[in-house]
């Protein structure tokens, strides 16, 4: 089993940073144990202009066939003698994915401590595999890695060359080559393409995979055209951690395209900053009206429901009133934005102790989340597709239970007054629904009945005499007796 990287450059940046990225140097060969036989990296070329890395794995069959994974395809016997004469030694796999994370996980990872400006630069990459599994043809070996920014060339190997007319085998000859891909990029996407293309791994597969499939797809995945083909077959076609991978994946789709909406916000108020007066964003309106109503209601420990690049904690931390506040996203990626711009790796510890960043999905209840004054979900439900809501419903106002909670969302009566807005469209492309301001006053008071709350509505920008107001909000309050409930939970 055998795979090759291979980057060229000149003599200012020399193709040999590679040995730094990949943390092997060039002039030694180094063999790795790994469960099921050895890997070896070597590197057949290094010099200034040209530098090649290549992975040789020597599989254990008899290691293979002790764990019970060498009986053929996903475990079932095809023959007699199956369990031991099969492709396992010789084509990219699942096998080959795991050594890459085991020999390169540094790399994977982005990590370069001797040069750490290098792990960030694209750069060029060729990487060739010689014999891989393809279920489903050359077609879906361009489907899946063409979108990712590589051009594939990709040879079908025939059954016998001596019989052409038998036609080609399910193997084919990989040729990936990018201009604007780092290798940790090129190193995750293998991770999980080669046992996709393979459908087939030679280990069990558990929940934890499903966190693996994420953290490596992060800034891929969501996007992805073939997301449900990829996630169903690295899960080994299990129905239950595909739904569950399926459904954070639409969250870090939320999250990452409300960071879109935050850009496009942003630029639109610097192409404005040269006229006479300039009006105070939408977001900004949304962000004051939501800090005013927990004011209102003397909020101290506040959480923030898919708080995204975190400006809504970042506003909060500005008024010491707030004494706790939890930014929560299922998007790392998001979270580090966050956390870059919070500055949390410098912030004083007096400050640091007020504010936490964590990781977690709205569709499923966290026990993490309960006990506060308030929460927000501010433009977070219209990006759920509505058979998904009830989820968020429960997870929120059934078992976190803030004594507060703030939904703000579109009110789509009031997209006739964008003029740059198509009649008939949503002001977002991943916005799922905009519901009108009866709707949503209709789906607010069943929640709050079912729940033990009472709800207020507040316009959020102008409030237009015949369409509404650009925003509307939700505030939610526990009611006494349930309060009281909760508090001795």
């Amino acid at each position: 089993m055998f795979l090759t990287i291979t980057t060229t450059g000149t003599p200012e940046r020399p193709a040999t940073d590679l040995g730094f990225l990949l943390h092997k140097h060039p002039d030694h060969a180094q063999a790795f144990s790994t469960s099921y036989g050895k890997a070896h990296v070597l590197y057949p070329e290094a010099d200034d202009l040209r530098c090649t890395a290549a992975l040789l794995l020597e599989v254990d069959a008899v290691a293979l066939v002790r764990r019970g994974k060498g009986k053929g395809r996903g475990g079932a016997p095809d023959a007699a003698l199956a369990q031991y004469v099969n492709d396992r030694p010789y084509a990219a796999s699942s096998l080959l994915a795991v050594a890459l994370s085991a020999v390169f996980s540094s790399a994977m990872r982005g990590v370069c401590t001797a040069r750490p400006e290098l792990p960030a630069q694209a750069r060029p990459l060729r990487i060739e595999v010689p014999a891989l599994p393809a279920r489903g043809g050359p077609g879906l070996v361009r489907r899946l890695f063409e979108p990712l920014g590589w051009t594939v060339g990709v040879d079908p190997v025939a059954l016998d060359t001596e019989f052409p007319e038998w036609g080609d085998s399910r193997y084919v000859r990989l040729v990936l080559e990018s201009e604007r891909l780092t290798v940790a990029e090129a190193l995750r996407h293998l991770y999980v393409l080669l046992p996709v293309l393979d459908d087939a791994k030679h280990y069990w597969v558990a929940s934890d995979e499903v966190d693996k499939l994420l953290r490596v797809g992060e800034g891929w995945l969501a996007e992805h055209p073939e997301q449900k083909l990829i996630t169903s077959r690295y899960l080994s076609r299990r129905w239950s951690l595909t739904r569950q991978a399926m459904e954070r994946l639409e969250l870090v789709r939320l999250a990452e395209t409300d960071d879109s909406e935050v850009e496009a916000i942003d630029n639109a108020v610097e192409a404005e900053a040269e006229t006479e007066e300039k009006p105070t964003p939408l977001a900004v309106q949304r962000r004051e009206a939501i800090l005013e109503a927990l004011r209102d209601r003397g909020a101290a420990r506040v959480l923030d429901l898919g708080c995204g690049q975190g400006q809504l904690v970042q506003a909060l931390l500005k008024d010491v009133r707030f004494t706790e506040i939890v930014g929560v996203d299922v998007s790392m990626r998001a979270l580090t934005i966050a956390s870059r711009r919070l500055k949390l790796d410098r912030m004083g510890e007096r400050q640091a102790s007020r504010v936490r960043i964590l990781q977690g999905s709205l569709a499923y209840t966290d026990t993490r989340l309960k006990g506060y004054d308030a929460a927000v979900l501010s433009e977070v439900i219209e990006h759920l597709d509505l058979p998904r809501l009830p989820a968020l419903e429960y997870a929120v106002f059934g078992s976190a239970r803030p004594r507060t909670v703030l939904v703000t969302t579109p009110n789509v009566e009031y997209n006739v007054r964008w003029e740059s807005l198509p009649a008939g469209h949503v002001r977002h492309g991943d916005h799922r629904f905009e519901w009108t301001r009866a709707e949503f006053r209709a789906w607010a008071d069943t929640v709050a009945e079912r729940h033990g709350y009472t709800v207020e509505f507040i316009p959020v920008g102008l409030d237009d005499p015949e369409v509404g107001p650009p925003t509307q909000m939700a505030a939610f309050t526990l009611k006494a007796t349930n309060e009281k409930e909760a508090k001795a939970a």
